[in-house]
Formats: C-alpha cells, sequence, structure tokens
C-alpha cells in the first residue's frame, strides 16, 4: 500500500496506472475509520483494480466550527486498518491542497438537499459537493462508493453527478451495524459508554416502527418513534422524517415501493444519524 500527501504524487500515480489499463474505485472518507468505512473499502477492492481511499475532515460541510474541531482524527490506526482491508492507495490530503483558494462554488442540488439535513444544516450539502467534485477531478475514479447511512448524502451525490455530467459510477454499501444493532459511526467514538448503551434505543427503535408500519398510519409511526426515542435520558430527536427514498420528499401513506424513515438525534453534544427503509409486507 502507498501513502501519499502531495496531490502532485497522486496524480502521476493514477496517471501510471490508467495508462496500463487499470480501473480506479475511490473510497472518500474523513477518517476515523470503523468496520463501516471498512466495508466500502472492500468492495471497492473487489470491482476494481486500483482502490484509493483518502481521509479529509472536509472544513466547509461543517456549520459548527465546534463539530469540525473535535471531529475524530486517527492518521495512524486508519493507514493500518486500509492496508488491512486491501487498499492499494491512501490520501491524506491537507486543507491547502485541497483549496488552494477559498471554495464560493455555489451548486444546484435542488429539493433533494432543501429537506432533513439541508434544512437543519445550512450549506452542509454544498460543502460535501465542494469537496466531493474537487477529489473527483483530481482522483478521476471509475467507481466511487458511499455508505447508505448517509442516505441523503448518498441520493445527493448521485444527482450531483448527473446534473454536472461528472463520469463516475456511485455504489451504494449498506448500513453496518454493531452486534447489538448500534449504526457505526465515527462519532460514536465521542460517546461515553453510558451513552453509547443510551444511543442503542435509536436503531431498535427503527427496527421496532416495522411492525408498527402494520397497525399505525405514516402520522403515526412518525410521532410514535419519536416519543420513543426522546424517552431515553440523555436522547433528543432533531428530525425524524418519512419520505420517499427517491425525491426525500415526506409521504402520506404506506402505498409508495420505495420509503425511507432518516432519524438525526443528539446523544449529548453527540449529533447521530441513522435510517430505515420501509417495505410493504414485512
Amino acid at each position: 500500500m502507498k501513502v501519499f500527501d502531495k496531490i502532485a504524487d497522486v496524480t502521476a500515480e493514477l496517471d501510471r496506472l490508467r495508462a496500463e489499463g487499470k480501473t480506479i474505485g475511490f473510497v472518500p472518507t474523513m477518517g476515523a475509520l470503523h468496520e463501516g468505512h471498512l466495508s466500502l473499502v472492500k468492495k471497492c477492492v473487489a470491482e476494481n483494480d486500483v482502490c484509493i481511499v483518502d481521509a479529509f475532515v472536509n472544513p466547509t460541510q461543517f456549520n459548527n466550527k465546534e463539530d469540525y474541531e473535535k471531529y475524530p482524527r486517527t492518521v495512524d490506526a486508519d493507514a493500518k486498518l486500509l492496508e488491512g482491508a486491501g487498499a492499494n492507495l491512501v490520501w491524506f490530503p491537507t486543507e491547502s491542497d485541497i483549496y488552494p483558494e477559498p471554495d464560493t462554488r455555489v451548486f444546484e442540488l435542488g429539493p433533494l438537499a432543501e429537506v432533513m439535513e439541508g434544512k437543519y444544516r445550512p450549506g452542509h450539502f454544498n460543502g460535501v459537493a465542494q469537496v466531493l467534485t474537487r477529489l473527483f477531478s483530481i482522483v478521476k475514479p471509475d467507481r466511487a462508493y458511499f455508505g447508505e447511512k448517509d442516505f441523503q448524502q448518498l441520493a445527493i451525490v448521485r444527482e450531483m453527478v448527473k446534473h454536472y455530467n461528472i463520469p463516475v459510477q456511485i455504489v451504494g454499501c449498506p448500513i453496518v451495524r454493531e452486534a447489538d444493532g448500534l449504526a457505526l459511526s465515527s462519532r460514536n467514538m465521542r460517546l461515553s459508554a453510558e451513552q453509547r448503551q443510551h444511543a442503542l434505543r435509536i436503531s431498535k427503535t427503527l427496527f421496532a416502527s416495522l411492525d408498527k408500519m402494520k397497525e399505525m398510519s405514516v402520522e403515526e409511526v412518525k410521532q410514535w418513534v419519536i416519543k420513543e426515542v426522546n424517552s431515553e435520558p440523555g436522547l433528543e430527536v432533531e428530525y425524524f422524517e418519512i419520505s420517499d427514498s427517491l425525491t426525500l420528499q415526506p409521504v402520506e401513506n404506506w402505498n409508495n415501493e420505495n420509503i425511507v424513515g432518516c432519524i438525526t438525534v443528539y446523544c449529548g453534544e453527540v449529533r447521530l444519524i441513522d435510517n430505515i427503509q420501509y417495505k410493504k409486507n414485512i
């Protein structure tokens, strides 16, 4: 596995591999890696000749400076994990590499970016678009891999590459959970042992809501989930939306074939997200 920090070295290596006819798979991350990230890396390794992973905590997608500063950074541990997962190239860019000058671009992301995270974190997805378009222009991957835990982000990235004619195939990968159901997240590192136990209520409630949909309306399930999660000490729901998984717009009944429930919960100061797919005839 080769490790890079300079753009010129990364592009030279990728150009060489591309000239040999190699396919390039890319896993963009913010580091602080866990098994969820590694599942993306392993899929990337399996489907491409070359797997490159970057780890860059992107400042433009944080609208909370304290959250950005506290985001875990574990470079040495990340490199070891990536080598074990079979990554070929690892890139740890600096902020001056990605943003040699302030990025003032504003992206047209449409209605997908106006709900849920877009509503509660203004500018977040524009920051995601800024960094990804920059990374894609440097790496020029054939495929790029994203986790479904960030469900809205995945939908927006797919729309973005289509809208801006970026020649990359976006591959979504399933949520990876701990044995007890907690969705893996880099932010879990910030939870105390007690908070982690409280956080289990999030996934348990989402899974339980699959049965509730058989007897409750969409609005009733929505209110039940919020009440259940809020009843756990230390948890506060920021939002829970039951939406069309393609348009991300709220649904009013269960007749839609593609429904997702997306939740964001504060566990103390730590902001956790999760989601679940609702299917008829479960």
